[in-house]
């Protein structure tokens, strides 16, 4: 399938700014420029834009035109239907250590299709409520092929584009589904201790899975959540009664 005009015009402006081009609060081109330099209508400029605003990279200035936003955005785990974009349910977050190649536990091994002793890459991060406060502590896993691929992940800054764009653009490999499973228990030390909670505190954890067209896990996702500051609501239509 033929890529469009305005994803062509997405792509090109998410390249520039992971590439450094346009740090953070930076200006980018008018919507003027962009129409001469690719020979479009401004509707399909206007189309880019609002691309690269659902993904969280860029915010609209009244008078000023878009600038790179300077508080990058971060999804809890799971709920990545199709359509949905980073600034649905996106918040600020803050990263937590350095990304490091450790075994992972034998479930996130498993969901991961590792053999015995092979190692991920591990980023965490910590998902804030509006006041800053922590809401959801989020450990992501990537398979070797992809980190090997992808060294951007090790860095520990985060990655303005978002991971998931990175990954498709470094390995061509896009999510294609997605597997969600949610469990309560109760929380570890550590974890109490990054919501400056006391145990027991009972969590919700979301356990996150990306798969390629081929079926291969892209990254696996652990987000932990205080059991009052979890909630998930789903609406749907329902037939009626037989």
């Amino acid at each position: 399938m033929p890529t469009l005009k305005y994803e062509q015009i997405a792509e090109s402006l998410r390249q520039r700014i992971a590439d450094g081009e346009f740090p953070p609060g930076a200006l980018l081109p008018s919507g003027r420029d962009l129409c001469e330099q690719w020979g479009v209508s401004r509707a399909t400029v206007v189309k880019a834009y609002d691309t690269l605003r659902n993904d969280g990279l860029i915010v609209a200035r009244q008078g000023q035109g878009f600038r790179v936003t300077e508080t990058p955005l971060a999804r809890p785990a799971g709920n990545r239907r199709s359509g949905s974009t980073r600034v649905t349910g996106g918040r600020p977050f803050r990263r937590l250590g350095s990304p490091a190649r450790v075994a992972p536990p034998g479930e996130i091994a498993q969901l991961l299709q590792l053999g015995h002793g092979q190692t991920a890459l591990r980023r965490d991060r910590l998902v804030l409520l509006d006041d800053g406060t922590p809401m959801t502590l989020v450990t992501a896993w990537f398979p070797p092929d992809v980190a090997d691929e992808c060294p951007r992940l090790a860095q520990t800054g985060p990655i303005a584009e978002g991971t998931t764009h990175y990954i498709a653009r470094a390995t061509g490999r896009a999510p294609a589904r997605g597997s969600d499973l949610t469990r309560v228990r109760l929380a570890t030390e550590g974890e109490a201790e990054r919501f400056d909670e006391r145990t027991p505190l009972a969590v919700a954890v979301d356990v996150h899975v990306a798969y390629d067209i081929g079926d291969r896990p892209l990254v696996v996702e652990e987000g932990v959540t205080p059991s009052e500051l979890w909630e998930r609501t789903d609406n749907y239509p329902m037939g009626s009664a037989s």
